[in-house]
């Protein structure tokens, strides 16, 4: 496959998992994960997610914690690495605003303390299992069966 293939993969599979674990590193070095709603918008080595500017995660990236957004679906895994930063733009946030934005910000995109956090990704890597979770039931009994490894799909690095 080549570079625009492995990229259209990685933005699908986004796509198809809306919530991220967004992890980042926090003041005593530990990483810290939570889930995070991606806003929809094309995928170009770019995630966005609102944010509280008062959260830890924000204040972690403003101290410059490298960023890590992991997905997972029934049959398909996505890891985007890179750097972060906290956008405070008022026109982007209402370009990105939707339902679940307001849910946890019910006072609308002017909301005080509404931030962006834009994961800028340097590589991204997936693993998929095509066919569904039959074939991959299927393929893991053959794989018991007959004492040869597990051939878990396919699995990609992609440079950003």
């Amino acid at each position: 496959m080549t570079h625009d293939d492995d990229l259209a993969t990685v933005a699908k599979l986004i796509k198809d998992t809306r919530i991220a674990m967004l992890t980042t590193v926090g003041s005593d070095g530990a990483l810290v994960s939570r889930p995070m709603g991606v806003q929809d918008v094309d995928f170009d080595g770019d995630l966005w997610f609102f944010a509280d500017e008062d959260s830890h995660k924000v204040h972690e990236i403003e101290s410059g914690s490298p960023a890590n957004a992991a997905f997972a679906g029934s049959t398909s895994w996505v890891s985007v690495s890179g750097e972060a930063d906290v956008v405070r733009d008022l026109a982007r946030i209402k370009e990105l605003w939707g339902p679940t934005a307001e849910a946890w910000f019910p006072d609308g995109p002017e909301t005080p303390g509404v931030v962006l956090i834009a994961l800028r990704g340097r590589t991204a890597e997936y693993w998929q299992s095509p066919g569904g979770r039959l074939t991959t039931v299927l393929s893991l009994v053959k794989a018991k069966v007959t004492g040869e490894r597990y051939d878990g799909g396919e699995n990609e690095t992609v440079p950003l």
